[in-house]
């Protein structure tokens, strides 16, 4: 993995404080008092960028507790069938299979709606699977973080992850494949663009379970089928987000259908030069109980 210079953070002090920081290792710089990662994409890129520069007060990394990266009034939303392994596993599952064809090969992409910020999980947090689904997987993807003006600011690690037999028993069930508690986990942080190219990069996926490895997985981004920039117009001219949105760009990594993610399973999802999101895997109801427990 090439080397990541830094990335973006939001973090907790030792009396519960949030933060906003430039995590460079084993430090992390402070960005001005009070700042959100959702303030930074309320302006255009170029003085977001004015505003990273000014982080200076340094505090330890080791001391501190990294949370999800997205706060304010952000949401995620997700492409799919952008790569051809994606077209071909949802025609392998799906009732109504030429409807993935066209929309692989047609110029309006895929779009859905997939959490807001504070349902969202990070690295080390738990996801979830549904017990209502005989085939659930975890989806790696590539997260634009997209600003109020359609600029790309920022790149992070994915997991969309979703019910794939429900989904396939019928298209109109996609918001309940893709849409429920801890079905959403990004890394913890985000590498500001101006970092990194992101046309060539290598997204790899490892599941174990146990001691075992159940599943291994690698693409690229220059797998694409279309460029992930180019999605970004068809939810941005059409929809306001003031304070920023992640967009995810779609999986080339889809298990067989034999394969179902289940309850002590840990993903673990790495792209180059982006970052890694390891997460371990409890039921739905278990997810809930979790959270309300905080």
């Amino acid at each position: 993995m090439r080397n990541v210079r830094a990335h973006l953070v939001r973090f907790s002090d030792a009396d519960g404080k949030v933060h906003t920081g430039l995590n460079q290792g084993e430090t992390i710089r402070l960005l001005p008092a009070n700042t959100r990662i959702a303030d930074l994409l309320t302006v255009p890129l170029n003085q977001a960028r004015l505003v990273v520069q000014l982080a200076e007060t340094e505090v330890p990394a080791q001391d501190v507790q990294l949370l999800s990266p997205l706060d304010g009034a952000m949401e995620v939303w997700a492409a799919g069938v952008t790569y051809s392994r994606s077209r071909d596993a949802r025609v392998e599952e799906s009732s109504e299979r030429s409807i993935y064809d066209r929309v692989y090969d047609a110029e309006r992409p895929e779009l859905f709606f997939k959490a807001p910020a504070w349902r969202v999980v990070t690295d080390g947090e738990p996801i979830a699977v549904r017990d209502d689904s005989a085939v659930n997987v975890p989806e790696p993807e590539l997260g634009l973080v997209v600003n109020a003006f359609g600029e790309i600011a920022g790149y992070l690690v994915v997991n969309d992850v979703s019910s794939r037999s429900i989904e396939g028993e019928n298209p109109l069930y996609l918001p309940q494949a893709k849409v429920y508690a801890g079905s959403c986990a990004v890394s913890a942080g985000i590498v500001p663009s101006w970092l990194v190219e992101a046309d060539d990069l290598t997204i790899e996926m490892v599941v174990r379970r146990g001691a075992e490895v159940v599943f291994t997985g690698s693409t690229s981004t220059r797998e694409f089928h279309r460029s992930p920039a180019a999605l970004v117009p068809y939810l941005l001219d059409w929809l306001e987000f003031p304070e920023g949105v992640v967009l995810s760009t779609g999986t080339g990594i889809v298990p067989d259908l034999d394969f179902d993610l289940a309850p002590g399973d840990v993903v673990e999802i790495t792209i180059e030069s982006i970052g890694r999101l390891v997460n371990p895997v409890v039921g739905v109801k278990e997810w809930i109980s979790r959270r309300e427990e905080k």
